[in-house]
């Protein structure tokens, strides 16, 4: 992994990936809603919103799977000082962001005719919310250190303490008494009938594509970003 810490090496892998990544994950991401949308048959309790399930479900989990990816790649940096690790947490952040945005909005238009409101305090939904927020003051930070030149370190600890949040997310609907269903699939089991299971897993799989392929898009604009403003900086010092 440490040879593609390398930018030039990094680049080369991510300027086919990049496009590979966004191609197949639109392509999923079509096949899945139209499948899901159109031809999956309604829900017996839930009728027709059972549809937001398919863009709900990807949103949710990319929306924690942002931050996980924020936490890992801080961790990196802090214990290995990977150069692109700081790098890829800023990629990952405003997609996670996103992600996250969706998942609260598509939840409420779900919640309003399935428990008669657009928003409870519920657990779930609730620690969603915190991870909004955290999202929100993640990039306010990592923006401030990189215009007024701090430390790196501050928003990887950040990224590191936010993380508590990941697992209050996944356990809330066990832990207290919840609106939210509980957890329709755990590991080896699925409580979701295969006609919305594969549609689902689809969405799943295309929509995560997507994220990578923006991450590292990302990460190659950030990139491209540094070493123009490096040049920049040398040849004022050389003006000089």
């Amino acid at each position: 992994m440490h040879g593609f810490a390398n930018p030039k090496r990094f680049l080369s892998l991510a300027r086919w990936l990049t496009p590979l990544l966004l191609g197949s994950g639109l392509v999923l991401s079509a096949l899945a809603l139209i499948w899901g949308l159109l031809f999956v048959s309604p829900d017996r309790l839930m009728g027709e919103t059972v549809r937001i399930l398919f863009i709900h479900v990807p949103a949710a989990w990319l929306g924690m799977g942002g931050w996980t990816a924020i936490a890992i790649s801080s961790l990196v940096y802090l214990v290995w000082r990977h150069p692109l690790a700081s790098l890829a947490a800023r990629a990952a952040a405003v997609p996670g962001l996103v992600f996250t945005a969706i998942c609260l909005v598509t939840g409420s238009i779900w919640g309003r005719p399935t428990w008669g409101t657009w928003w409870v305090w519920d657990g779930r939904l609730t620690s969603m919310l915190v991870l909004l927020f955290l999202y929100v003051g993640y990039i306010a930070l990592s923006q401030a250190v990189s215009r007024d030149g701090g430390s790196s370190k501050i928003p990887a600890i950040f990224g590191l303490v936010g993380a508590i949040n990941i697992p209050i997310i996944n356990r809330s609907v066990v832990w207290w008494n919840s609106l939210h269903q509980p957890p329709s699939i755990t590991m080896g089991k699925s409580a979701i009938d295969a006609e919305f299971l594969f549609p689902l897993l689809v969405a799943v799989v295309g929509f995560s594509l997507l994220f990578g392929g923006v991450v590292l898009a990302r990460m190659r604009a950030l990139l491209a970003d540094m070493q123009t403003e490096g040049r920049l900086r040398r040849k004022a010092m050389g003006a000089k």
